[in-house]
């Protein structure tokens, strides 16, 4: 069985992530929220938790952790003029700090695994310039960099992988996709003519936890409907 920590488990990707994992027998889940409904289930453990102001309680944790995936993000377009050196700061707390103050805690624990997996978040926007996305893609560049340098730092035993989004239908995207007519335009921005869902996403997530993906580390993946590299 594998002990699996999901920080971000209130909605869209973690949640998505968590109805997968707790219907597999095979993972025990570890996971926080922060607002809505907390699911209940005989393999997991909710807890509350908001990433900016809480201190991890250790003791809530497994002895070795087999997995954990940072969910935590914010999507703000603007253009460059427009935003203040704050929101700035504000992104790459929530989005870099706290993964790496989340990952800084529980290391000693997935040292503790015989074969341990994180996964961060990035987005198409890194590799992909487009348009007002300097805030999210600032932070995000940095989680690549620490992606590619903790994946060369903790091998062999802990793998290192991100997945860099484009626009997925979740809450957090509701602004861009709050209407029929707004998700068939973007739908028609990428080469499979649609947009990506939360269970897209917790497919690649699952994946990467488990040891089907065990000779994969310091990896990028790009799950975008193909926006990134194709022109069709």
């Amino acid at each position: 069985m594998k002990n699996i920590l999901v920080i971000g488990g209130s909605s869209g990707i973690g949640a998505s992530l968590i109805e997968k994992l707790t219907n597999d027998s095979n993972y025990q889940i570890t996971a926080s929220f922060n607002k809505g409904n907390i699911p209940t289930a005989d393999n997991i453990k909710p807890f509350k938790f908001d990433v900016l102001s809480d201190t991890l309680d250790l003791s809530i944790l497994p002895e070795a952790i087999d997995g954990v995936v940072y969910c935590p993000g914010s999507i703000n377009l603007l253009p460059f003029h427009r935003i203040k050196p704050d929101a700035f700061r504000a992104d790459f707390e929530l989005q870099v700090m706290g993964a790496i103050k989340i990952i800084q805690t529980i290391l000693p624990h997935l040292k503790k695994s015989l074969s341990a997996s994180i996964v961060f978040f990035s987005t198409v926007a890194v590799q992909s310039g487009f348009n007002f996305h300097s805030q999210v893609a600032a932070s995000k560049g940095a989680i690549e960099g620490l992606t590619r340098s903790l994946a060369a730092e903790l091998a062999p035993k802990i793998r290192v992988n991100a997945i860099a989004p484009s626009l997925t239908n979740t809450p957090l995207a509701s602004k861009l996709l709050g209407t029929d007519e707004k998700k068939q335009a973007n739908a028609e921005r990428h080469p499979l003519k649609k947009i990506g869902t939360s269970e897209n996403m917790a497919d690649v997530l699952e994946f990467l936890l488990s040891e089907k993906s065990q000779w994969m580390s310091g990896q990028i993946m790009a799950i975008d409907g193909g926006i990134s590299t194709l022109r069709v």
